[in-house]
């Protein structure tokens, strides 16, 4: 089996007919209407249907067909295979795909990896905790490349763009 991600956990059941209500770990829920096939218990099963309750995705899939069914996966994790995500753009990222990424500014100094990304209303934020803590604006005249192979990010360095008081 190739690299999986896990993409949202089954909290309860939907109606009589085998739905099941998922909390997302995705950014974009919608990505469940392009996935076709989740993995449960390490299972392949068909995405047949997909609707939106509040902050929840009510899911059918295939071969789960009542009620009593769908009982059987509460608290169930789902997965889905690298290959089964939708494509993004050139210049967009899985969020998995940056964490731990280590960003250096275009002088060579190796600033960390990134810890974790904060969204905002404007742009994301690549925090980096250590050696120093930092965060980094990702704007296109600031992040300057980012290379998943090398798994390596180049900015301007920071002088250039981060005013201190």
């Amino acid at each position: 089996m190739g690299e999986v991600f896990n993409v949202g956990k089954i909290v309860n059941t939907h109606g009589l007919k085998g739905e099941v209500k998922v909390i997302a770990n995705t950014r974009d829920v919608n990505n469940f209407k392009r996935y076709g096939y989740v993995l449960i218990n390490e299972e392949e099963r068909k995405i047949e249907g997909v609707k939106f309750q509040k902050d929840r995705v009510i899911l059918k899939l295939e071969g789960i067909n009542s009620i009593e069914d769908a009982e059987m996966y509460k608290g169930t994790e789902m997965f889905v295979l690298r290959e089964n995500e939708p494509d993004l753009d050139e210049d967009e990222f899985y969020v998995r795909d940056l964490i731990g990424m280590h960003v250096f500014d275009t002088e060579g100094k190796d600033l960390g990896a990134i810890y974790d990304i904060i969204e905002t209303k404007n742009n994301d934020v690549y925090w980096i905790r250590e050696p120093k803590e930092l965060l980094i604006p990702a704007l296109l005249d600031i992040v300057l490349d980012i290379d998943l192979d090398e798994e390596k990010i180049t900015i301007k360095p920071v002088r250039e763009w981060q005013y201190e008081d």
